[in-house]
């Protein structure tokens, strides 16, 4: 809790920055050394455009002298300036009033291994002309590179480790009982907090819509996948079934919403166990049902405690999101998007944002070194539209789908090119527990571009494998790459089209003919050494895309480099979940379905059987 003081126990901020520096300096060698593990040359997240052209993007609304406080964010230090002493980032009340407006400070926090999330959250707040904004830092690495690259931050004391905390590990519930503790220390500087997790993004400025509601103590975002409303307004509290998800939440600093903050702290330090969300529900369930005065809001926790409820569909969810388009089919704009509702990890919340074209990555993501392979999925309407929406028809959508999506990586192996995904089809939705295909009551429409985790273990294709068993790294990129506005003019413009054709035919016996104006003719099942042979002197066209990966490859030549192959890509699938009513309901993908005669979807029989099929 050193991190962590009040405005009384310290001396003003901006006179502690300069006393620390004078007559601190061992203290500040220190620390430095501590921080020097950061890396002091790390590729800088883009500028928004309007910081490029030098708009003070949240300069402060008074004249006051500049401090690392007040700085325009996005703005850095002075170069060659050294890193303050850590009293400098400790969290006080002064710091939380250089930053805050309208009494209102919106605040996220994590580990180094969320560096690219916070910026992206940040990025997208500064765009949106919000930067009344603070971000904690649980480690010192964390600290210097955002302090560095001028964004607000202070240091939570939580030595933290660098590394990514997978969900319900001990690491991932210390952060949850951190962000009580934050909440518990930021409250009684009397400001409003919205508190947020860093795997969201904002989308529109929340506030005016906060400020329509100015009695509620408490108003937090919910895992609710069944509107209950179709405008704009709170989701109607009676009917909310999911649970209160904390990783949107908006406080207002009254008295029931310290007492609760307190029990909520109390009751996750008594077990460290305790899943922070859990505890929160169960604390604001306890006395709920009562309603307030305009029936918008309920109270709930101890009876005085006034709560409301974000409405999903703008608020939203990774379900009512990314696989309802709740929004969309409401006609209404959406706030904000929350990473929930995955099944890949950080990695996969990562590749939902950027299928979204939600997510800032560096320069060097949209340029790989080798170029880029994509291609034309087909899909005929019988599998996509016809019949009904059985796990049957399901599965016989997703393979036809699978087996083009193999090609093309092996083509990509081939020409080392990052492969660029196809958008995916789905029938059915995909959750943790038995379900008729969709849920019940939601607005998910079959068929549905389903996000890539729910057919692919997103985590597994971006780790390092090793070459020895699994041949050669392939990476790849989101369906949405090509369009995405951050792409290089340079990059989009040098594109070859190679179209497939009829070895045997005319047309394609004229393969050596280049025409220039038209695409490149490749003849069907090409040998990998005509694939390489024809292909060979485009390396340095940036972007190849195939007309259709349908009978596009003959075969690997080597029989040591297919077993690899197939070592990688048999792990590139995960499952779909779940058939109702089976004790084991889960069905696994199979990259190599066709292979297999007479294969049919079903669940496995004995937990003998419940294994992937390459295991």
């Amino acid at each position: 809790m050193a991190a962590w003081c009040s405005a009384e126990s310290t001396k003003p901020v901006f006179v502690g920055i300069y006393g620390a520096v004078l007559g601190g300096f061992a203290v500040s060698a220190l620390f430095f050394l501590l921080s020097s593990f950061s890396s002091l040359s790390a590729p800088t997240l883009p500028l928004p455009a309007a910081a490029i052209a030098g708009a003070n993007l949240s300069a402060p609304t008074f004249a006051q002298a500049e401090t690392m406080y007040n700085r325009p964010i996005w703005k850095p230090p002075p170069r060659r300036a050294r890193m303050p002493s850590p009293r400098a980032f400790r969290l006080t009340r002064d710091m939380v009033a250089a930053r805050a407006r309208d009494g209102v400070i919106v605040v996220t926090f994590g580990n180094y291994a969320f560096l690219d999330f916070i910026l992206t959250w940040v990025r997208h707040l500064t765009d949106l002309g919000v930067d009344n904004l603070l971000v904690g830092a649980m480690d010192t690495k964390l600290l210097r590179e955002l302090y560095f690259r001028g964004v607000p931050v202070f240091d939570m004391g939580s030595r933290m480790v660098t590394e990514d905390a997978g969900w319900g590990s001990p690491t991932f519930h210390k952060m949850g009982r951190e962000k009580v503790l934050l909440i518990n220390a930021l409250l009684p500087f009397g400001y409003e907090l919205l508190m947020c997790d860093t795997d969201m993004v904002w989308l529109k400025n929340p506030l005016p819509y906060l400020a329509r509601y100015p009695d509620a103590d408490l108003l937090t975002s919910s895992d609710q996948v069944i509107p209950t409303v179709t405008d704009d307004s709170l989701e109607n509290w009676r009917e909310v079934t999911g649970a209160f998800n904390i990783g949107i939440f908006h406080w207002r600093p009254t008295e029931p919403a310290k007492r609760l903050a307190k029990d909520w702290k109390d009751l996750v330090i008594s077990d460290d166990k305790l899943w922070d969300q859990n505890a929160f529900n169960d604390l604001v369930r306890k006395k709920f049902g009562q309603p307030v005065q305009g029936d918008d809001l309920v109270y709930s926790y101890d009876g005085k405690l006034k709560l409301g409820v974000l409405p999903a569909s703008i608020f939203c969810s990774g379900h009512t999101y990314f696989v309802q388009g709740m929004y969309k089919q409401l006609h209404l704009e959406p706030y904000a998007v929350h990473t929930t509702f995955q099944y890949a990890g950080t990695e996969g919340k990562r590749h939902r944002l950027r299928e979204a074209m939600l997510f800032f990555d560096q320069p060097s993501y949209y340029d790989s070194p080798g170029g880029f392979l994509s291609f034309k999925p087909n899909i005929p309407k019988s599998l996509l539209l016809d019949g009904a929406h059985t796990v049957e028809s399901h599965f016989e959508l997703v393979n036809y789908q699978l087996k083009q999506i193999r090609t093309a990586l092996a083509v990509a192996s081939l020409l080392k090119r990052t492969l660029v995904m196809p958008p995916l089809w789905c029938r059915l939705d995909r959750m943790w527990f038995g379900h008729p295909g969709i849920l019940e009551g939601t607005m998910t429409r079959q068929p549905f571009l389903c996000p890539l985790d729910h057919v692919f273990e997103v985590h597994v294709m971006l780790k390092d494998l090793p070459k020895e068993e699994f041949g050669q790294h392939i990476d790849f990129r989101e369906y949405s790459f090509l369009e995405n506005p951050s792409l290089p003019k340079e990059v989009k413009d040098s594109l070859l089209e190679v179209e497939l054709c009829d070895e045997h035919s005319s047309r394609c016996s004229a393969v050596d003919e280049i025409d220039k104006h038209g695409p490149f003719l490749l003849p069907r099942n090409s040998t990998e050494e005509k694939l390489l042979d024809l292909l060979s002197s485009y390396k340095d066209v940036k972007i190849i895309q195939f007309s259709s990966m349908v009978d596009a490859f003959g075969g690997f030549a080597d029989a040591a480099v297919e077993k690899k192959f197939r070592n990688r890509v048999n792990r590139y699938v995960g499952l779909w979940c779940c058939v109702e009513f089976r004790d084991i309901g889960h069905i696994y993908y199979d990259m190599y379905w066709d292979e297999k005669p007479g294969w049919k979807p079903h669940p496995p029989e004995t937990r003998e059987q419940d294994h992937p099929p390459w295991s």
